[in-house]
């Protein structure tokens, strides 16, 4: 049976071998590639450059091997990084999207994160209440454009687009063209309003807002619209 000594010891040796492995390993891999570089490298290099560059400047080659061997392995992250990582990203997806159940969970989130990036989030200018599918029947939708049309010329009312999106998959939805005084506009983030319907209403944003009630609590009272 062994000592607390001999227990405290033996702990302390393995986290010392198990810090300094990556660091001999590191060595070691410089140390072979400049090896590389510096036998068959060196006989390359020779031949391309003038001979007097190497007469009596062993220490120069030695410097431009350990440089080219940092490049090389600077080379190689990159290629890990870009080419390796992208063919185990897609082998990745095809794997997942063959599962059953998840390969459709999958599908979803990505088209869900597809649609809703920032860069398509900024079509939507605000979150909207409006009467859907039903009058006393309310629905939350987003904003998409207040710019005079031709429906609205038909109409003969200021129309406003707005994108009525299904729940939890926002990505299908409804295209709504309402008067201005029949929507009302909402407070909440489009990434509030966003978690709203994809959560099927679970994740609901906290009201009234705690900012707007230390400023001033009456303010939160009623919810601004565009009907006023």
């Amino acid at each position: 049976m062994s000592s607390p000594t001999f227990r405290s010891v033996r702990r302390a040796f393995l986290a010392g071998a198990i810090v300094l492995a990556p660091l001999a390993v590191t060595v070691w891999v410089f140390s072979w590639l400049i090896g590389v570089i510096g036998g068959p490298g060196r006989q390359i290099f020779e031949r391309l450059l003038p001979e007097s560059w190497f007469e009596g400047n062993e220490w120069l080659w030695t410097l431009v091997a350990a440089v080219l061997a940092l490049l090389c392995v600077t080379v190689l992250g990159y290629l890990s990084s870009y080419v390796a990582g992208r063919f185990l990203l897609g082998q990745t997806e095809r794997i997942m999207q063959r599962v059953p159940l998840i390969g459709a969970v999958y599908k979803t989130s990505k088209q869900i994160i597809a649609t809703f990036s920032a860069e398509r989030r900024a079509v939507f200018e605000k979150v909207v209440l409006i009467e859907f599918p039903r009058p006393g029947c309310y629905a939350i939708g987003f904003l998409t454009s207040r710019e005079p049309s031709e429906m609205a010329a038909a109409s003969g009312e200021e129309l406003w687009n707005i994108f009525v999106p299904t729940t939890p998959n926002p990505t299908s939805g409804f295209l709504v063209l309402l008067p201005r005084r029949a929507v009302t506009e909402l407070r909440m983030s489009i990434g509030e309003g966003m978690k709203l319907i994809i959560s099927g209403g679970a994740v609901v944003p906290p009201w009234p807002p705690a900012e707007a009630t230390a400023a001033d609590p009456e303010a939160t009272a009623s919810i601004p619209s565009a009907r006023d």
